[in-house]
């Protein structure tokens, strides 16, 4: 589709910073392009904490695949794809990236990353600044595009979402009496926090392309270089927990040419656009060797994930 074919050819990839077996290519704005000022939304995360949005479940009984949001505030809220919010009857994260105008209350569609509690902690949701494992993402885009396709809706394939987040669990060997994927981002903490420090956003910095073990594995793009500067760390641990389980003491990166050759792909993968459920357009990508989502609004891509698939 034109508008990602555009975002993109429009990038400069940079030098890859690397920890271990984690490597991020910067995917940098020209200088005298638009994406390097604030952005024209919040991000989910800051909503919440200055309590400019409500997230609660649709009702008293609630309802697993769906939760209730409310933006209170006259600016735009970006929620985006695999964030997690804690609390309420069970933590959930977000099934793709919607942008929800000033005063708007919409259902969004959610899974459910922590299988063994169905009972209420709060009354509402809070951020946990924490994303989906990155290999469950990659499978969830699949699963949302199909959902999409076939169903009109927006929903993942929850027991496979469940089975991730038990893996991660059993390889962290950690207790964790629901089941939750918070718990393993808890116990890995240290881990995770020596991928995060080693990785800065550069100027005019609007996404990256992620490696593990010197293959290609994912992208996350922005249209704001301060956005992304903000869900770097996200993003960096959300790598780093599924880059933990190969790591050794070899810093892998793998040549630009092969991050080449996936940007490429991703700009060549077959486009379906559907009604965005906030403002825009969902678009949703799937190509040789790749899956991706992305928002579109105000004629520019406003997010995009894209991963590499078998």
């Amino acid at each position: 589709m034109q508008v990602i074919q555009d975002s993109l050819a429009a990038l400069k990839l940079g030098a890859p910073q690397a920890h271990l077996n984690l490597a991020l290519f910067p995917l940098i704005a020209p200088g005298d392009g638009p994406g390097d000022g604030a952005a024209d939304y919040l991000l989910l995360d800051e909503a919440l904490e200055r309590k400019l949005a409500r997230v609660t479940e649709v009702s008293g009984a609630g309802s697993v695949p769906e939760l209730a949001f409310e933006n209170t505030s006259a600016e735009k809220i970006l929620l985006v794809d695999g964030d997690e919010l804690i609390g309420a009857k069970q933590n959930r994260v977000i099934n793709l990236s919607i942008l929800v105008g000033g005063g708007k209350r919409i259902q969004i569609p959610v899974s459910c990353v922590e299988q063994g509690r169905w009972s209420y902690r709060t009354s509402e949701f809070g951020t946990a600044k924490r994303s989906l494992l990155a290999k469950a993402r990659a499978k969830k885009m699949g699963h949302v595009s199909d959902s999409l396709r076939t169903r009109g809706t927006r929903q993942a394939n929850q027991g496979e979402v469940w089975a991730d987040v038990a893996d991660k669990v059993a390889f962290c060997q950690v207790e964790s009496p629901t089941g939750a994927m918070a718990d393993a981002y808890v116990s890995r903490g240290e881990q995770l926090d020596a991928y995060t420090r080693a990785f800065r956003a550069e100027p005019r910095q609007r996404g990256a392309v992620a490696a593990i073990d010197g293959k290609v594995v994912g992208l996350e793009l922005f249209d704001s270089a301060a956005t992304f500067t903000k869900f770097l760390d996200k993003l960096v641990r959300s790598y780093a927990l599924d880059a933990i389980e190969t790591a050794n003491d070899k810093a892998l990166a793998p040549p630009a040419g092969e991050v080449e050759c996936f940007l490429a792909r991703i700009q060549a993968a077959g486009a379906e656009r559907f009604a965005a459920l906030g403002e825009g357009e969902d678009i949703r990508l799937s190509g040789v060797g790749v899956a991706g989502g992305a928002l579109a609004a105000g004629g520019r891509v406003v997010h995009l994930a894209g991963f590499a698939v078998q």
